[in-house]
């Protein structure tokens, strides 16, 4: 059936499925929904409501929205409405073994792993190493002048996120080709994959390609460092001490999967909100006055980058996480139905998939007033699962701590000496998805400007 408007009993039995479905031979709404999944799952919302399912190519798809939805789904057992069955196309990025690929009881011990890597040491660590990278980043930018900011924060985040990865040798011997390959993997990470994870296509076989190579140039760090008995602060560190239950270290295979996994998981989110944030701040540039008091009351302090340190910038914070509420890196949460799901007496079939959706959830007004405006005061929703930048439960990203740290970090350089506005009218700077990414429209041109109080005299 399809559904007009929001007026739907709870107890209804039938879910409203969204209009403007091709036939099944068509795809659907697979056409639709790949030209802008963050636009066609409003679009969802507004005509259906809570519930609304609608044909991916082949599977049909149930979007849940609200924080009702959105706790159900994130609570149930992962074997009912499993992440790992929606994600197969995720298996060839990350490696056999690794996350998606491997059995939930390894998949959650190498969480664990990754959550060794987040502890306070070693965030306190990154910190520095993230504001020398931003800092030699604006070294030639002169007094003036204009940036593509989205491709400048993605070049940025990959140095930095490399270079506390794996080390400073690798960062400024191999970023190049690193970075190179690890662009090949996110371009396989589409909306197709969704669709048909076993696809033949130019995009996966580059792929492969891509992953093997990878791996070989980790294995060659591995073993140097093997060799030569240096131990380091790094992530690629704790991997390598890394050891399961059973006292079985990981291979090389699987660190190369745990890098290119917390590579996604952070570097999108960093590389996005950053943009976002830059774009927000030249919008709003009465509300960006208080975060650069904050950054240089804090800056002026002469103290090295910390936890501590970051936590004082809570303005700095809020207009991050207000970027991350408004302009959502990834929007489409996916779980495959293993089992019947019941869900305010409605049934999803075992077969299906579940979507959450965070640009669609962010936009309720229910939980956030006024919901269309920016408000970096904004205060926290009422429902812990009313925003969901990060997803939640226990597949909330396990990269969003090092990425908030990135962004911040950054942006305490940037304000710090420079002044930054829109290089064009605001409507310019879009909402695109060229892949199941939600990031500004090419190219992001801001103007920056030196400080007149940090010019030479």
């Amino acid at each position: 059936m399809h559904c007009l408007n929001k007026m739907i009993e709870v107890d209804m039995s039938d879910i409203p499925f969204v209009s403007g479905a091709k036939s099944p031979e068509e795809g659907g709404h697979f056409e639709e929904f790949c030209a802008h999944p963050a636009h066609f799952l409003q679009r969802a919302y507004k005509e259906c409501g809570e519930l609304a399912e609608f044909d991916m190519g082949g599977i049909n798809t149930v979007l849940m929205v609200g924080p009702e939805a959105h706790e159900a789904v994130f609570r149930v057992d992962d074997i009912k409405v499993s992440a790992p069955e929606a994600y197969q196309f995720m298996v060839p990025i990350f490696g056999k073994g690794v996350q998606y690929g491997a059995p939930l009881d390894i998949e959650r011990q190498q969480l664990r792993m990754h959550s060794r890597g987040l502890a306070s040491e070693k965030m306190n660590h990154y910190a520095p190493i993230i504001a020398r990278e931003a800092e030699d980043w604006i070294a030639d930018w002169g007094d003036s002048g204009e940036l593509d900011f989205y491709e400048g924060f993605a070049d940025l985040t990959i140095k930095t996120s490399t270079h506390c990865l794996l080390g400073s040798e690798f960062r400024y011997s191999l970023t190049d080709e690193f970075a190179e390959l690890y662009h090949t993997l996110g371009a396989a990470a589409d909306a197709g994959g969704l669709q048909d994870p076993g696809a033949v296509k130019a995009a996966y076989d580059a792929r492969d390609k891509a992953r093997a190579r990878l791996e070989e140039l980790i294995t060659e760090r591995v073993e140097k460092r093997r060799a030569s008995g240096e131990v380091e602060m790094d992530l690629l560190q704790v991997y390598m001490d890394a050891t399961y239950p059973d006292g079985r270290h990981l291979t090389t295979s699987e660190i190369a999967g745990m890098i290119v996994w917390f590579m996604f998981a952070g570097h999108h989110t960093s590389a996005n909100t950053a943009a976002w944030t830059l774009v927000e701040m030249a919008r709003h540039p009465e509300l960006t006055q208080a975060v650069v008091a904050e950054v240089d009351a804090v800056m002026s302090s002469g103290q090295q980058f910390d936890l501590k340190i970051l936590r004082r910038m809570s303005k700095l914070e809020g207009f991050i996480r207000e970027a991350l509420r408004v302009h959502p890196p990834l929007n489409t949460l996916t779980r495959r139905v293993m089992e019947d799901f019941e869900y305010k007496g409605h049934i999803i079939e075992k077969g299906k998939n579940v979507m959450l959706c965070p640009y669609v959830a962010h936009r309720l007004e229910s939980s956030f007033e006024d919901a269309e405006a920016f408000k970096p005061d904004r205060p926290a929703p009422e429902s812990p699962f009313a925003l969901i930048p990060f997803g939640g439960g226990q597949r909330k990203c396990v990269g969003n701590a090092f990425a908030i740290l990135q962004v911040k970090v950054i942006f305490s350089v940037l304000l710090n000496n420079y002044e930054f506005e829109l290089a064009g009218p605001s409507g310019e700077y879009a909402e695109i998805m060229p892949s199941l990414i939600l990031r500004p429209s090419d190219p992001c041109i801001l103007r920056y400007r030196r400080r007149a109080d940090r010019k030479a005299a």
